[in-house]
């Protein structure tokens, strides 16, 4: 299990960094077209070959990358924020406040919330620039992600509340939100991190699905959902297996993702 981990994690290393700096890869950008070459298979130009509109596949695929690799854990980051406040401070406080808190929770988590995203990012103007739709497809993500792990917080403050250490700080004169912000939170940290990190490859994947779906980010800004909806339009796909690249390194950094996550301890 080890071994697959540091293959992982090198793997999830060597894809950050191909990402972060394309340029080094590939001299072309991922919005320019060559439209002498549209459709043309892979050359010593184009590793991965053009798209119908003559667009560098590998140039696409590492700025779509950075673009994934970027806002899922931006959004992971915003609900990680969301749920260890809301549920450290409902399980801080306890009696009503947590009843009240834990019923909408419950609440929230009943609704199939990818489809909630979906209605939402639909009702939004879809004519946004690739800027406007990052923004907008973190925002979204990371505001209506945080319910679960809010509900395993919770439970965690819930126990770090009657420990004797908040009695004493009690005792000392700390109360309401110094006393969850000097004291409950920070012995939160190893639940709050183990939420963030399950969280990133969950993004990653209802980021493919809302791009897809045509609802992610815009052109001609790539992500992983937009090249994957690509792989429904191209003709004779079974003999150009290299349009196929976007979804295996797709395949690849989510189940490294889940590799190094299931191969050390996570906290319960």
């Amino acid at each position: 299990m080890k071994v697959l981990r540091a293959l992982a994690v090198a793997m999830l290393m060597i894809v950050a960094a191909a990402s972060l700096f394309p340029q080094l890869i590939t001299g072309a950008s991922y919005a320019r077209q060559f439209r002498e070459l549209p459709d043309s298979p892979p050359s010593r130009q184009h590793w991965l070959g053009t798209d119908d509109l003559g667009r560098d596949r590998l140039s696409r695929l590492l700025y779509g990358t950075r673009v994934s690799l970027l806002l899922a854990p931006a959004a992971a980051l915003l609900a990680t924020l969301l749920a260890a406040l809301i549920g450290g401070i409902a399980g801080f406080e306890g009696g009503r406040t947590e009843k009240v808190v834990m019923g909408a929770t419950d609440l929230f988590l009943s609704l199939p919330w990818l489809f909630l995203l979906i209605t939402v990012r639909a009702a939004m103007p879809l004519n946004v620039s690739p800027g406007a739709s990052v923004m907008i497809t973190f925002a979204l993500l990371g505001c209506l992600g945080w319910a679960g792990a809010a509900r395993v917080i919770c439970s965690a403050a819930r126990s770090v509340a009657g420990a004797d250490f908040i009695l004493l700080a009690r005792a000392s004169g700390d109360g309401g939100f110094r006393l969850l912000w000097r004291h409950v939170l920070p012995n939160l940290r190893p639940i709050v991190l183990a939420q963030f990190w399950l969280s990133v490859p969950a993004f990653i994947l209802t980021e493919a699905n809302l791009g897809v779906l045509g609802l992610g980010v815009s052109e001609p800004l790539p992500s992983w959902g937009s090249l994957l909806k690509d792989l429904g339009t191209f003709d004779g796909i079974s003999a150009s297996v290299w349009q196929f690249a976007p979804l295996l390194l797709f395949v690849l950094v989510v189940s490294s993702f889940h590799l190094v996550l299931t191969s050390e301890e996570l906290p319960a």
